[in-house]
């Protein structure tokens, strides 16, 4: 840095205050002065912003879905109607129940796959589940189309409950028999 040679102003007693503004000192606390200011702008803006948005949003729709409830002149779903004979629909080729029993004991599945085969069902397998403390006898169907045929099963059994479900690849519907079929 180069260095100047001294003159008049720099021999001005400190007591006389500035001369020249590149050669005072800065002011105590300037910088707390400054931050103060741009917080002040900052709350400033983001009010006159939520402000804004306030106005804007009142006819804003953002893309959320409206909450779900039945209009009053509007229809419910139709009922979908048990299928319980076999004969009444057009099955598709290869078309079997699966049975498994998993309630654990012996021969329940057996006896559930009879009652379905005397409707004329087409059973497949009859084996036992890898759960044997199933409660509760449901049948899974895999194709949404099943339902029906899904619910004609819970009616030709006289007890469980239907399950849309891809957790048996094996068969279109598979009927897992609990224990509430013991009784």
């Amino acid at each position: 840095m180069a260095e100047f040679p001294s003159d008049r102003f720099d021999d001005v007693p400190p007591e006389l205050g500035r001369v020249g503004a590149h050669r005072a000192p800065a002011p105590r606390g300037r910088g707390w002065v400054i931050v103060a200011w741009c917080a002040l702008a900052t709350g400033v803006l983001v009010g006159v912003g939520l402000l804004a948005l306030g106005v804007i949003d009142r006819g804003l729709d953002l893309g959320t879905p409206p909450p779900v409830a039945e209009a009053p002149g509007e229809e419910p779903a139709p009922e979908v109607t048990p299928i319980t004979d076999p004969t009444t629909v057009q099955l598709p080729e290869g078309f079997t129940i699966t049975v498994l029993n998993g309630a654990g004991i012996p021969g329940l599945g057996q006896e559930r796959a009879d009652v379905l085969s005397a409707a004329g069902w087409p059973v497949g397998a009859v084996t036992n589940a890898a759960a044997d403390d199933v409660e509760t006898t449901t049948v899974y169907y895999s194709n949404a189309a099943d339902e029906a045929i899904a619910l004609g099963m819970v009616e030709l059994l006289g007890l469980g409950e239907i399950e849309l479900s891809d957790a048996f690849p094996g068969a279109p519907i598979t009927v897992v028999v609990g224990a509430d079929a013991a009784s």
